[in-house]
């Protein structure tokens, strides 16, 4: 990563990252398409599985933003050559995510049927909304166990059995979900169970492979510790990559919020949509991970320069996917609706939410670039001002104000878009003043590194002229 060309590298990186999101993703769309397609009440239980979506990510979605910090100290300790670092903050990280599932997974379970009344889920899914939740929960574990370990093996440059081990769990998850719901006739339960079985064989394989590694990433459960230095410096990176998440979570449950207000229809609608919108963005998510590592791994090995080429080529790619996915879901919107649902009416809502906000996505990926650029130069915090102004504050006013006078969905949709274009005007000036700060040395530097070469030249100066005189006495 720090040295020779990087757009190919850079490509070969994010592939694998984007297959590995996209099948994680693939669970959730397996259990809505098995939903949708075989239960007795398709369309209220497809809303009951939808309507926890924003609600899972709010409470997860800090824990698997400490991954983050995580992935990028552990990319500086190797860019850095540091052998002992590097083992000191993978131990620290399976420590860490192994309680922070435990607590994110008893919370969830406990407080599900609280969460989903507070969200004002339509009574008519409000049961089985609650069954399906309750069991998610209990997959919580796995599923930050898992992210944590992949993201140290991705910091070395590995995206590929990350890929493989979401396979297999995907191939495990659907089987599992047709065999629950078909035969089983378990609803949503069922395809809840499959979810955290799936959750629990990925987690098991990416903790035996690290097991397998042999240098700075091999895990020796004997040397699970916290180690000081490394959790804050976990803590101080990925604790404001989760919030900054959350701050999109806690948005998008007003949203859902909301969308549950217009009945079962629409919530199934806009599950479908939203599922469908989510492969083009954890598809650009994946480059904007590719940022972090790439940028980590540079600014740990001082080549600052490289940072900034990152930047401009994830761009690139991001708007190419964006284009492209976003482009074939628009075109072919009833059709993919469909495989989740037979409802009409659910089919032309989905198409419609995402007729509001794919054309402009691609402003969407270039924030998240952005900020994956800054915390791989070690600048965690900054990013976070902007997206809770723009993403979460934004957002929560819009609800209040535009959409309480206009109560459509175009109008609740709208805050997407608006809130995206705002956030990267800010960010981008962050980017630029933070990226100059860290490649132009300051007045003091200068002022320091004068002195040092007026003393050094002065010095020899001296030198050569005692060398004279005594050349001369000798002579």
């Amino acid at each position: 990563m720090t040295e020779g060309p990087l757009f190919t590298k850079l490509i070969a990186f994010a592939i694998p990252l984007a297959l590995s999101g996209i099948l994680q993703l693939l669970f959730n769309s397996a259990d809505l398409v098995v939903i949708g397609q075989f239960s007795k009440t398709g369309t209220e239980s497809l809303a009951a599985v939808s309507s926890n979506n924003a609600l899972i990510n709010l409470i997860v979605n800090v824990s698997i933003g400490l991954s983050v910090g995580a992935n990028v100290i552990m990319a500086h300790a190797i860019g850095a050559n540091d052998f002992d670092r590097a083992q000191r903050t993978l131990h620290t990280s399976i420590l860490l995510s192994i309680i922070c599932g435990v607590v994110m997974g008893i919370i969830g379970v406990f407080m599900s049927h609280t969460f989903l009344v507070w969200m004002k889920t339509d009574p008519a899914v409000l049961e089985k909304a609650t069954d399906y939740l309750g069991i998610y929960f209990m997959g919580t574990p796995a599923n930050i166990v898992y992210n944590f370990g992949a993201a140290i093996l991705r910091a070395k440059g590995d995206t590929k059995r990350p890929l493989i081990y979401l396979a297999a769990a995907g191939v495990l998850n659907v089987g599992l979900n047709l065999i629950f719901v078909i035969f089983a006739g378990l609803d949503v339960m069922g395809v809840a169970l499959a979810t955290i079985i799936s959750q629990y064989l990925s987690m098991v394989l990416v903790l035996v492979a690290l097991m397998r590694e042999k240098g700075c990433c091999k895990l020796t459960w004997r040397k699970l510790a916290m180690k000081k230095r490394e959790l804050l410096d976990i803590v101080r990176v990925g604790l404001p990559s989760g919030i900054l998440n959350s701050f999109f979570a806690i948005s998008n449950v007003i949203i859902q919020s909301s969308v549950n207000g217009f009945g079962a229809v629409v919530m199934a609608g806009n599950a479908t949509g939203s599922s469908l919108e989510g492969y083009v963005y954890t598809s650009m998510n994946a480059v904007s991970s590719t940022a972090t590592t790439f940028a980590g791994q540079n600014y740990g090995a001082k080549k600052y320069d490289r940072v900034n080429t990152v930047m401009w080529q994830c761009m690139l790619i991001t708007t190419a996917i964006s284009v492209v996915m976003g482009g074939a879901i628009l075109l072919l919107g009833k059709p993919l609706a469909a495989i989740y649902s037979k409802d009409p009416a659910v089919i032309a809502f989905s198409v419609e939410r995402n007729k509001i906000i794919l054309p402009i996505y691609f402003v969407c990926g270039m924030v998240e670039i952005l900020v994956g650029c800054l915390r791989g130069l070690n600048f965690a915090i900054a990013p976070m001002i902007p997206s809770f102004l723009c993403v979460c504050v934004f957002r929560i006013i819009w609800v209040y104000t535009a959409f309480k006078a206009t109560p459509t969905t175009l109008v609740l949709y709208l805050s997407y878009p608006i809130s995206w274009v705002l956030n990267i005007v800010i960010d981008a000036v962050l980017y630029a003043v933070f990226y100059r700060r860290l490649t132009r040395p300051s007045k003091a530097m200068l002022g320091y590194i004068k002195t040092a070469v007026y003393r050094r030249v002065r010095a020899t100066e001296t030198t050569s002229s005692e060398t004279a005189i005594c050349t001369e006495s000798a002579l």
